[in-house]
């Protein structure tokens, strides 16, 4: 489907270098906040209390949210569980024997602000549980970065591998690189955005890649930067019908899905708008630069010797 249709060939690659200079850069700044001021990690990843309440009615979490903070908690997350009465709450850690403490406070301080609630369970999550979340978090993002980088390298060949995963990898960072820069909270459903944007952005690369392998075939006469600029081209009214369209439904997320769904739908926003350039403005480039060409394309003809081959060729 194409709402347009560019006749003439944009010259992407004519500012390749500008393109890769300002990925580079922003990268670096990505890398400059993750090393000094960090994640700011969720109750799932350092360890808290989880207490889950339950009201007749639909609970009003702003209310909720109040309540507490009015109490003196802090770094606390509110959200629905299961239904629109069901209720977690996620508190910071605390020694294990102030755990039950902690849920007579949080019921004491609900009873004066969001009064209704009814306390269900409370739940002691210790540091070594988050360890391991976080420790199996980076090992789920390994994995699929190297399960992309053999597929990429089965459908194509490596040069394209390569492309993808770095450019991939830049929207990884750079995503992280806004969490820790604005110190937003960085949770397991935050990882999985991450993951998600990962998945897409691959996606995107192998739409192009797949048209600079059919150019490569077909053209003979276009140099290397004119059969990826064609490629670009030729897939653009796509990528905007594709992203467009998918960022319409993650920012109505981001607006109306409340504090629950915030910081997945940023993840994913921020994801969406750098895998755009990623994908087309950052592996084409590098496709070029490790010096992808039609020979790596074309196999070429085999001569049948013999008696009765008379120099035929297959």
């Amino acid at each position: 489907m194409e709402f347009f249709r560019i006749k003439k060939d944009i010259p992407f690659m004519r500012h390749a270098l500008k393109f890769n200079v300002i990925s580079f850069v922003t990268f670096l700044i990505a890398v400059f906040f993750l090393a000094t001021k960090g994640l700011h990690l969720s109750v799932e990843f350092t360890g808290g209390t989880l207490i889950e309440i339950r009201y007749q009615q639909a609970a009003d979490l702003e209310k909720i949210r109040g309540a507490l903070g009015a109490a003196g908690f802090s770094d606390f997350q509110v959200q629905n569980f299961g239904s629109s009465q069901d209720v977690l709450i996620r508190l910071p850690l605390k020694d294990a024997q102030e755990s039950a403490r902690q849920g007579d406070q949080v019921m004491a301080a609900l009873d004066a602000g969001a009064p209704g609630a009814a306390k269900q369970r409370v739940e002691y999550v210790g540091p070594q549980v988050g360890k391991e979340l976080a420790e199996n978090g980076a090992m789920a993002l390994l994995v699929v970065v190297i399960g992309i980088m053999i597929y990429l390298a089965f459908r194509f060949e490596w040069r394209f591998s390569v492309s993808a995963i770095i450019a991939n990898l830049h929207d990884v960072i750079i995503i992280l690189g806004f969490f820790a820069a604005f110190q937003w909270e960085f949770s397991l459903s935050v990882l999985a955005a991450v993951l998600a944007v990962l998945g897409y952005s691959v996606n995107e690369s192998v739409v192009v890649f797949d048209r600079v392998r059919e150019t490569f075939k077909k053209s003979r006469g276009l140099t290397t930067p004119q059969v990826l600029d064609h490629a670009i081209t030729s897939t653009i009214s796509r990528t905007i019908i594709t992203h467009a369209s998918t960022q319409v439904m993650v920012l109505s997320m981001l607006i109306f899905g409340g504090e629950t769904l915030h910081y997945f739908a940023m993840a994913l926003t921020i994801g969406i708008l750098f895998g755009i350039y990623s994908s087309v403005l950052v592996a084409s480039p590098l496709v070029m630069w490790l010096g992808v060409s039609r020979e790596q394309f074309i196999k070429p003809k085999k001569t049948v010797e013999g008696a009765n081959a008379d120099g035929a060729v297959v």
